[in-house]
């Protein structure tokens, strides 16, 4: 192999790929065989596994077990609305945005109480180990696993007051803003970082995804004064939305 030259199962793999891409092998059509792919490339079984395996990572094709691999159907990806807190709406955030996109957004969530992890307690700006309340949610958009988020609030800030849990109380799910003014904290920042990674297989499981598909996250911090008071990681399933955001010219 010459210098700069790409590995033959990298070479093979962009070749099915353009394929699949081009429609030449459309979606549920049977990938061809290791056996097809060695005589068809000149290759050894090796480099044509090694190829299979690129594209299974890639999220283009499926195995079905006893059945052989195909082509994966790829969703026309959708929308999801990043437009911030929008006061005297009575609503969180993703209920607002979702509802502004005409979309039918439910969720289910879980809370419970933790010690901060170092990550966690360098965004919230407390010691590791200090109380936090975590909560777990699954974003639905008409029944189907849209995104997923964990948040993290330091208990030192909402412990022993009504909106300690989240999703509870009389100002359950209404997100943090109306949450922490309740409690006369005025949070009047929000930071958000998005970065991409492959998916863990517990967020594959719960979002519906084969292993290999790439997640985008979105880290996201509220703060008060300076003070952060909650922060989340949302979790959003890279193959099948697109991340939208609506910035206002004040």
């Amino acid at each position: 192999m010459t210098f700069g030259e790409q590995p033959a199962y990298l070479r093979v793999a962009s070749d099915l790929r353009e394929k699949i891409v081009k429609g030449a092998l459309p979606p549920h059509t049977r990938l061809p065989s290791q056996a097809r792919i060695r005589e068809e490339y000149g290759v050894s079984d090796t480099v044509a596994l090694e190829a299979r395996k690129v594209l299974m990572a890639e999220g283009l094709v499926e195995g079905r077990s006893g059945s052989g691999t195909y082509v994966r159907a790829r969703p026309v990806p959708r929308r999801i609305a990043r437009s911030g807190y929008r006061p005297g709406m009575g609503s969180s955030p993703f209920r607002q945005e979702q509802s502004a996109e005409g979309v039918r957004g439910t969720w289910e969530s879980r809370s419970e109480q933790e010690e901060a992890g170092p990550e966690i307690a360098v965004r919230l700006g407390i010691e590791p180990g200090e109380r936090v309340m975590r909560t777990r949610y699954v974003f639905r958009d008409a029944g189907e696993p849209m995104m997923l988020s964990t948040s993290w609030e330091p208990l030192s800030v909402t412990g022993r007051t009504p909106v300690m849990l989240p999703e509870e109380g009389p100002l359950g799910g209404c997100g943090v803003v109306d949450r922490m003014a309740a409690i006369d904290i005025v949070v009047d920042n929000v930071t958000e970082e998005v970065g991409a990674r492959p998916g863990l297989a517990d967020e594959l499981g719960d979002l519906g995804g084969v292993p290999g598909h790439v997640v985008m996250v979105i880290a996201r911090t509220y703060y008060a004064g300076g003070q952060a008071v909650e922060t989340a990681d949302v979790v959003v399933p890279a193959d099948r939305y697109r991340v939208a955001y609506h910035l206002p010219v004040k």
